[in-house]
């Protein structure tokens, strides 16, 4: 039987969930399937992967490894696969891990594939899905190499099947000692209190048709309405109505959230390659042949001054 190390991806002390929807993947695959944990203070989230289906958690919890530093982050990770005997590395794509990941790979002699949105398990062969061409194709590659075989998946690529918090199996990874050279002080995050992009089950993304930073404001309460993580396409960036980590699309962030609201975007191919794999998109733009069309699940033709309105009356509605 095949052996995945799944790497958790963390945001402070907590996992995100694309990390858990991996391991929903690989327990529906019948695989076995372990965990490895890196990050300061992150002891209580061994529990938490046990009961998605970690049968070990590897467990680096220092506070050396606080911020993320290449070297430190591969040593102790391969040393993870390594006791592990895993054939196959799976992460959640990320800054992070597309840096790690392939160094990953590189270090034990292994293959690497990113970016993928399914995954297909014949015996010992492995075909993974991913878009290219700005999301135009879908690719199916296979590994040649018969060794470590690392993938980075897309959040929102499996299912999520909740589970009950068990007992891990811990076992405790040292850290080896920092490189003098290259030492991280301080971390600066920007505290919005807005949800996350990668984290939202609902998204809602606007573009040029807002017309301004009034228009941004505009959008904003539906976003509240609806709990929603709050995006932007590249042209609203680019106009400096929104800041960059809002950005949806190729050159932005590429999410897949339960539901997808395009207000105003007509649909650039690259705006299109973050958004695409979202389970249920709706439009609202006044050309009604904006190429969002193409792929939205239900489409408004109108004035989004006019329809916004109206959607945050229905969304009261429906709360009442």
């Amino acid at each position: 039987m095949a052996k995945v190390l799944i790497v958790a991806d963390l945001k402070g002390a907590e996992v995100r969930k694309p990390t858990l929807e991996l391991l929903t993947k690989a327990r529906q695959e019948g695989l076995a399937a372990d965990a490895a944990v890196l990050g300061s203070g992150v002891a209580g989230i061994a529990d938490l992967l046990a009961g998605h289906g970690a049968q070990k958690v590897y467990l680096a919890d220092d506070a050396a490894l606080e911020f993320y530093s290449g070297p430190l982050y591969l040593g102790v990770l391969a040393e993870a696969a390594k006791q592990s005997q895993a054939d196959q590395v799976w992460f959640s794509v990320s800054e992070t891990s597309k840096a790690l990941a392939p160094a990953l790979a590189g270090r034990m002699d292994g293959g690497y594939i990113n970016d993928a949105v399914a995954l297909k398990i014949e015996g010992d062969t492995l075909e993974a899905t991913r878009p290219v061409m700005a999301a135009k194709v879908l690719q199916k590659v296979r590994f040649k190499t018969a060794g470590l075989k690392v993938i980075s998946f897309r959040g929102g690529a499996f299912d999520l099947e909740e589970a009950a918090p068990k007992t891990a199996d811990v076992v405790k990874l040292s850290t080896p000692e920092p490189d003098p050279r290259v030492i991280t002080k301080e971390v600066i995050q920007e505290e919005t209190g807005e949800v996350d992009l990668g984290e939202a089950t609902t998204v809602v993304s606007v573009g040029r048709g807002v017309k301004g930073p009034e228009g941004v404001e505009f959008v904003k309460p539906l976003v509240r309405s609806l709990g929603a993580a709050y995006g932007a396409s590249r042209a609203v960036v680019d106009s400096g109505w929104m800041p960059y980590n809002r950005q949806v699309g190729q050159t932005g962030r590429v999410v897949a959230p339960d539901v997808y609201f395009s207000i105003g975007i007509s649909g650039a191919i690259q705006h299109l390659a973050g958004m695409s794999g979202s389970k249920l998109i709706i439009a609202v733009n006044k050309d009604p042949d904006a190429p969002i069309f193409s792929i939205a699940d239900y489409g408004i033709v109108g004035d989004l001054f006019k329809v916004v309105p109206v959607l945050i009356e229905e969304v009261k509605k429906y709360k009442q």
